[in-house]
């Protein structure tokens, strides 16, 4: 997130967090000097005391605002105030914010967002963000973290290679949303249910407790980033500061921007961040059209912070103005509230006395920015004895979240291949075991980008000493570069001496990361030669397990025989170890499923530059994930084996969905449908539809989930649409409904998904309107298919 800060900034980052990390923490409104300004008053509404706070405050002291690390105001007892916390997977250090050097020394890292993301478990996503945000509250009271948090990242990924990848909920629109809106609505307020206990097996998704309008009480600000079209890092000739993103009207549409529109619409998430790059041709924090569209249309209510220097990026790296003062100016009226960093600060008087920004827009601002302070009670007097006074040390790596921290892990890792039933292994037909490879024994890279000091540091080998006591290692490659073959003769002489042998291959933060993006999708150097290697000497097929968040081209293995298993854990988390040793020896049934496509190395041929998603034969271009990609796949969107088998049977879902009734009758467009036919309609536009017509559209489909094997397990639904093609640039296939339901051995269970037309069976058009389809719609789940026909 942070570009190159100037001295300037780190300076005021350096007096910040000398202010800001004290075991008993200043807070605005302290009696009895600072407690009667109209803005402590806690009986007026959020607005007023916004408003009655801005009008005090000095031209000087509104633009000490407008940095993440706001000055103080000495004469209103206002201290300093650091934005800048992150919280992608467990509170991290990364930004000034958070602080381990402090009574409180570390905190629950859960699994990288990716892991996370394969569970496809809703309820999962809810309860670490609610987790999360204890932690942050608890850490908060200790003088030791900030109250606003800039995650999740729900951008999409759209590309195998992007370093940050690791930090999404995967490729799908839909899925990226869904997690967004559960995490945001667990960091900003906790819900009184226990998450960990339905986490465990059914899905459990309710809509009955949605968070408040967005106006009022937060537990923590939870901030939707990076807005948008944000998915490179530095590829080629280009980086993220000066990336200009070319995006379709349909692909912003039905891709680029409904996560975003979801994390605020359904998430009420109170802050949204601006990115780096420019989209066609305007710096994205200078994107007013898109940032009002927020406002305005999606109904935002929160402040707008910049990527760390993206409005600097506006002038020093892509030249969209001609000044400094300029790209204050554009990035202010574009609506950013807040910049990260001090380029505000520095220019903003300059721009003023220049006309090109005035104080009022200043004002505005300021009322997004203390609306949201004022939310999270910053201004109700002695944090203390507030409403969550009472979390503490007690409350960070706690046994319940460290619990909840274990259950992602294992939700979240995914069988890729598993011939003869190689796994699970029988505790007692393994009288020795070897972990060959860097990451088999290094707990470093187990949490991916952003993360801060986990309560544990255990690694994949000692947790495996746990179960088979006669455990070897031996790394194989110094590191997971792995540019030399100088250890592969130990690792060859251990591996001879086990009975079973697990390889761990894969990526790290030194291959892909923040400013980083791979350039190929094959194992690091030799780390295929590695596995091949162990592979050859060992006794019995061997079980290749895979870290990273990024896709990588094993075809190798996954055709090799002497390969029995094929395990990715990604990021794990700080119980990953655990996690995997649990599922490799069947105390837990792995049920997770891949959140994006993995390609071969063939795709690092397409140019990362390119941002369209549809297939483009004509010039060669595949497209891009699972929904559009049309070249060969390693592995497919949704993969995953069990130790089990499922068998479904769709029960009742509708064969005729008639369209007409929904459609105005005194409509001018109804009149000119009528008059081309049945045979020529193609298919309606959503803004043809009567209002509220959407939700008189949806209908059920119910279905029974059948284990028929020996061992009880979740299993992850997925139910798609097969859309017909009558226009351009219709998906291959959609997710329109998940969940993950827990079946016991020779049991069945019943599920439900309500299908809304308007979103699950619609598609941008090349102008950006959503349309729906006539004609016949597969849906398809598993091997099932059931044909839906939508008629006019």
């Amino acid at each position: 997130m942070n570009l190159q800060l100037t001295l300037t900034s780190l300076l005021f980052f350096t007096s910040a967090i000398a202010e800001t990390f004290d075991s008993n923490p200043k807070f605005p409104c302290q009696p009895p000097q600072h407690s009667s300004y109209p803005f402590c008053n806690v009986s007026l509404s959020t607005t007023k005391r916004a408003l009655s706070l801005v009008s005090l405050l000095t031209l000087p002291e509104k633009i000490g605002q407008l940095s993440n690390t706001a000055a103080s105001v000495p004469r209103l007892g206002i201290p300093p105030y650091e934005w800048w916390s992150e919280s992608l997977h467990g509170l991290a250090d990364n930004g000034p914010g958070v602080s381990f050097n402090g009574s409180i020394s570390s905190a629950t890292s859960f699994p990288q967002v990716i892991v996370s993301a394969a569970a496809f478990n809703r309820t999962l996503w809810r309860g670490i963000g609610s987790a999360v945000a204890v932690e942050g509250r608890a850490m908060y009271n200790g003088g030791q973290a900030g109250l606003t948090y800039w995650a999740p990242n729900i951008n999409v990924f759209r590309d195998p290679r992007w370093g940050r990848g690791q930090e999404t909920p995967g490729e799908d629109p839909k899925v990226v949303s869904e997690y967004g809106v559960e995490f945001v609505r667990g960091f900003q307020e906790v819900k009184k249910t226990n998450v960990l206990k339905s986490s465990l097996g059914h899905d459990g998704h309710d809509d009955d407790d949605d968070d408040d309008d967005g106006e009022g009480k937060l537990m923590l600000s939870a901030c939707c980033k990076h807005f948008t079209a944000y998915d490179l890092e530095k590829w080629g000739n280009f980086t993220r500061y000066d990336f200009n993103a070319v995006v379709t009207e349909q692909d912003m549409e039905d891709t680029y921007q409904p996560p975003f529109q979801s994390c605020i619409e359904d998430g009420k998430a109170s802050c949204l961040m601006c990115s780096y790059n420019a989209v066609n041709g305007v710096p994205a924090c200078a994107r007013q059209d898109l940032l009002q569209k927020a406002r305005v249309d999606w109904g935002f209510k929160g402040y707008i912070t910049s990527d760390c220097d993206a409005v600097a990026t506006i002038f020093d790296y892509q030249g969209y103005t001609n000044s400094a003062e300029e790209a204050v100016a554009d990035a202010i009226k574009a609506g950013v509230d807040i910049n990260c960093g001090t380029y505000m600060v520095r220019h903003t008087q300059a721009a003023i006395d220049k006309g090109k920004v005035s104080e009022e827009q200043i004002d505005r601002a300021l009322l997004n920015l203390f609306a949201v302070q004022l939310r999270l009670g910053l201004f109700d007097g002695n944090p203390k004895q507030g409403r969550y006074a009472k979390l503490g040390a007690n409350d960070i790596c706690s046994s319940s979240h460290r619990e909840l921290a274990l259950e992602a892990a294992r939700q979240g890792i995914v069988l890729l291949k598993n011939d003869h039933k190689l796994l699970p292994l029988k505790k007692r037909h393994v009288s020795s075991l070897a972990i060959i490879g860097p990451m088999a024994n290094n707990i470093s890279s187990m949490g991916g980008t952003y993360t801060g000091k986990p309560c544990q540091r255990k690694t994949l080998f000692t947790e495996l000493l746990e179960y088979v006591k006669k455990t070897s290692y031996a790394s194989g490659c110094s590191d997971v570069a792995c540019d030399s073959p100088a250890g592969f003769k130990e690792a060859v002489a251990v591996t001879k001496g086990a009975d079973f042998v697990i390889v761990v291959a894969g990526l790290d933060l030194t291959q892909e990361t923040e400013d980083k993006d791979r350039v190929s999708l094959s194992l690091p150097e030799k780390q295929r030669d590695l596995v091949t290697s162990i592979a050859a000497a060992s006794k019995k097929p061997v079980i290749l397990v895979l870290t990273g968040g990024g896709p990588v081209d094993v075809t190798f293995a996954k055709t090799d025989p002497r390969i029995g298993s094929i395990v990715w854990i990604g990021y794990p988390g700080e119980t990953g170890g655990r996690a995997l040793a649990e599922i490799l020896f069947g105390d837990f049934n792995p049920g997770g499923r891949l959140p994006m496509t993995w390609y071969p190395q063939s795709f690092s041929e397409v140019a990362m530059s390119d941002m369209h998603m549809r297939a483009d034969l004509a010039r060669g271009y595949p497209g891009r994930t699972y929904r559009f990609y049309t070249g060969p796949e390693v592995y497919k969107f949704g993969t995953g084996l069990s130790y089990t088998e499922f068998d479904y049977e769709i029960l009742s879902a509708p064969t005729r969905l008639g369209l007409s009734e929904v459609i105005p009758q005194d409509s001018s467009h109804k009149k000119l449908l009528l008059q081309k036919g049945k045979g020529e309609l193609r298919y309606l536009q959503l803004n043809d539809l009567a209002v509220d017509s959407c939700e008189s559209l949806r209908f059920n489909v119910r279905f029974s989930v059948r284990n028929t094997g020996e061992m009880d397990g979740s299993h992850v639904l997925m139910l798609y649409s097969r859309m017909p093609k009558v226009l351009s640039g219709v998906p291959e296939r959609q997710l329109i409904g998940f969940e993950r339901v827990h079946v016991r051995s020779s049991e069945m269970v019943e599920a439900e998904f309500v299908i809304d037309p308007c979103k699950h069976l619609s598609v941008a058009n090349d102008v950006g309107k959503r349309v729906i389809p006539l004609g016949v719609h597969d849906l398809v789940l598993g091997d099932l298919q059931h044909s839906l026909s939508l008629e006019f």
